[in-house]
């Protein structure tokens, strides 16, 4: 089975003049989907973007995070876990790695809470949803995971 995702990026900041030199022009770009709304984006403020739009370091971190978390709410499901809750503090890390900048790692803590189902088998699923996780399985660098689960308090709990 193969799937397609097309999208359009658009260089906005031509409209603020051509690339004479590095300092001198803008990053800003529009990505375009059929359908969809348009996202505004820029390069990362240390690479001299606008640091009120997204990036594609950004929305890397955020992709990983996302699909991740659908996947585990897959699992969830499945095995008649109910979460309730799913609050994701991601952190990507750029570095230096064979001479070039890169991504080192993401971490995802996601924080879940339950309300039926085993706190084990819960805590479990997040190594199955990664290894599911096509973003997470077409990048070279670690993908770790520090999850935490916690039982929903009831209203009766007090």
């Amino acid at each position: 089975m193969v799937h397609s995702f097309n999208a359009r990026l658009v260089w906005t900041g031509s409209a603020a003049g051509p690339t004479v030199t590095y300092d001198g022009y803008s990053r800003e770009y529009r990505i375009e989907i059929d359908g969809k709304p348009d996202l505004l984006g820029s390069s990362a403020p240390v690479y001299r973007g606008d640091a009120g739009l997204h990036n594609p370091e950004d929305l890397l971190v955020a992709s990983l995070s996302a699909c991740h978390m659908l996947w585990y709410l897959h699992l969830c499901a499945d095995a008649n876990i109910h979460v309730s809750a799913y609050l994701d503090d991601a952190e990507g890390t750029m570095g230096h790695r064979d001479g070039r900048i890169a991504f080192t790692k993401v971490v995802l803590r996601p924080k879940v809470t339950i309300l039926e189902g085993d706190i084990q088998h819960a805590a479990s699923l997040h190594k199955d949803a990664s290894n599911a996780c096509f973003i997470a399985n077409s990048v070279n660098f670690p993908v770790l995971h520090e999850p935490t689960i916690e039982r929903a308090k009831r209203h009766d709990d007090g």
